[in-house]
Parts: C-alpha cells; sequence; structure tokens
C-alpha cells in the first residue's frame, strides 16, 4: 500500500482512504474542515520528487499547483508522497480588528493581515487559529477597504463560530488561507442583469459581490433576494437599504420562509425569465443546487451561473 510521510512521521494509505483520512488517523495535527475539497483548509505541499495526483489539485490556483501544493481531503495515492504544511505563500498572518455582532447568531468579524493578501469579493478563505483549527467563511469586504470583513454564523457546539463568539478578542493572531470559490464579479457585460440569491450568512459574499459590481460601474439590474426561517435571521437591512436608495440599479429583497415561501419560488416568481442573466447563487447547499437547477431552466447560461454551497464543517 501507498504511504504518505508527513513531519517526519510515515503513514500507511489504507485502500479507500484519502491522505486527510490516513494523517487523522495516525492522530497527526492538520487542519481541515470540509472534508470535500471545498473549504481550503487542508491543503499541503508535496515535495518535488513527489508530485501529488492531479485529482487532488481541482480548484487550486495555477501558481499552486506548480508548486506541488495539494488538498489532503481529495488526495488518494497510488505511490508514496512526501507531504510538508503549507508554506508562507499560502497563508498569510492576521488578527482581528473587530467583532460586531449582527443579529444573536451572525458575527461580523473583521480581519487585518500582516502581508500582501490578494483575494476577490464574494470568495472564501479559510481562517486557521493558532491551535490548527480551520474553517472557510466567504468575504463580504472589498480589496480596496484594507481589511478582510467575514459573517460568522454562531452554531452551537461550532468549534471556531462559539470560539469568535465568546472567546476572541480584538487583537487575537489568527493566519489566512486562500482565496477559493467561483462567486466573484468579473468586469465586462456592465448591462448584463444580475442576480444575486443566499440564505442564511450566504448573504455574506452577495453584499460583497453586489458593492463590487457597483463600484466598478456595473450598468444593468442587479436584484439582491436574501432568504432567512425569520425575521430574527435577517441582517445588514440598514446598509441593503441605504444602497438601494444610493444606487438606481440595485434593489433587494429580504424574505422569511414563514412570511414569503421558499426564496426559489419567490425569485422566479419575481423573475420568470432569466434569459441572459448572470446569477450568483450562495448558502445552504439544497437550495444552491436546486436554485442552480432552475435559474438554467429559466434560461440562464450555466456559463453564467456561479455557486458556493456552505458545506458543514465534519467535526
Amino acid at each position: 500500500m501507498p504511504r504518505v510521510e508527513y513531519q517526519g512521521t510515515a503513514v500507511d494509505v489504507q485502500e479507500g482512504e484519502t491522505v486527510l483520512d490516513a494523517l487523522l488517523r495516525r492522530g497527526l495535527p492538520i487542519s481541515h474542515s470540509c472534508r470535500a475539497g471545498v473549504c481550503g483548509s487542508c491543503l499541503l505541499k508535496a515535495a518535488a520528487q513527489t508530485p501529488p495526483p492531479a485529482a487532488a489539485q481541482a480548484g487550486l490556483k495555477d501558481a499552486w499547483r506548480a508548486s506541488g501544493y495539494f488538498l489532503a481531503c481529495l488526495c488518494r495515492l497510488e505511490s508514496d508522497l512526501v507531504a510538508a504544511p503549507a508554506g508562507d505563500e499560502a497563508r498569510v498572518p492576521a488578527v482581528i480588528s473587530a467583532l460586531e455582532r449582527l443579529t444573536d447568531s451572525v458575527l461580523r468579524v473583521r480581519l487585518e493581515t500582516r502581508a500582501p493578501f490578494e483575494y476577490r469579493a464574494g470568495q472564501f478563505v479559510a481562517l486557521l487559529r493558532e491551535d490548527g483549527l480551520a474553517r472557510s467563511y466567504s468575504v463580504a469586504s472589498l480589496p480596496s477597504e484594507g481589511m478582510l470583513e467575514m459573517h460568522v454564523r454562531i452554531l452551537p457546539g461550532g468549534q471556531m463560530s462559539q470560539w469568535l463568539a465568546t472567546q476572541a478578542r480584538v487583537g487575537q493572531a489568527l493566519s489566512v488561507q486562500g482565496p477559493s470559490g467561483e462567486c466573484f464579479y468579473v468586469p465586462g457585460r456592465e448591462e448584463q442583469p444580475l442576480l444575486l440569491a443566499g440564505t442564511g450568512t450566504g448573504l455574506a459574499p452577495l453584499y460583497g459581490i453586489a458593492r463590487d459590481a457597483i463600484a466598478q460601474g456595473h450598468r444593468g439590474p442587479i436584484r439582491l433576494f436574501h432568504g432567512v426561517v425569520n425575521t430574527a435571521g435577517l441582517y445588514l437591512g440598514d446598509e441593503l437599504a441605504g444602497m438601494a436608495a444610493q444606487t438606481p440599479n440595485f434593489s433587494y429583497t429580504l424574505a422569511t420562509l414563514a412570511a414569503d415561501g421558499p426564496l426559489d419560488a419567490l425569485i422566479l416568481n419575481t423573475h420568470p425569465s432569466l434569459k441572459h442573466w448572470r446569477a450568483y447563487l450562495c448558502g445552504d447547499p439544497t437550495l444552491v443546487q436546486s436554485l442552480r437547477k432552475k435559474v438554467f431552466l429559466a434560461g440562464a447560461s450555466l456559463n453564467d451561473i456561479h455557486a458556493d454551497a456552505f458545506l458543514p464543517s465534519a467535526t
């Protein structure tokens, strides 16, 4: 059976296991979260003489692939591999600059990075605690704002969210890794209508994308729909109202399941034809998957549908 060597320890990778599975089984400290190749927190680097399988590099930046980076949760070995933690080019030190409750269950976290960190509003990054705990959050800020803003849903028993909500303090040291994700605004086709739809803290990337599109002079309609189970989950109302008042081509709809019904039905009742629209879909995986299909059937091109489902952490 193939073997992975990590920080001086060799581990046999059993049939059906990924590199992440094998390292965790051995009790080795390795950051991870979704275990589905989405969040990027289990990023490792292969030694030059043992390149990783191509499938384990899916979705990574070209420069990272060329440098031997791979996702441990996607890596299934056919031969031995020597791996090391992600280097400084992948992880950037940061400190918490602000913590603000937006609702009882949503926390706004702002970070200042200690080195240049390139990203696009709407992408997500892995937030890593000093003990290696990692979780991924979408970025609501614009690069021009000089900080990273994330909206963290506070989960009962959530290791990172509870720590951020109850123990973390301004000035706390962390690291960020990434970015990843396909939900970000690309200039061009400025007259094209934009549909931005999400649930819960899926509003975070949509808020960033909308502001980015406006800042870059998008002239077509920008329609943002935010769905929650009840009114307790609604947030950023004042900010969104201010954007709508100042930007004629931007509008938003805040919807609750009890009062307004399913978000996908509300969107398609409002816009039954989405031909020539560009769509950004974020939040609950079930809704994102359903809405992607329905937006396509309503006329949007697959190339114009960008989606990031918020997968729960595996631990």
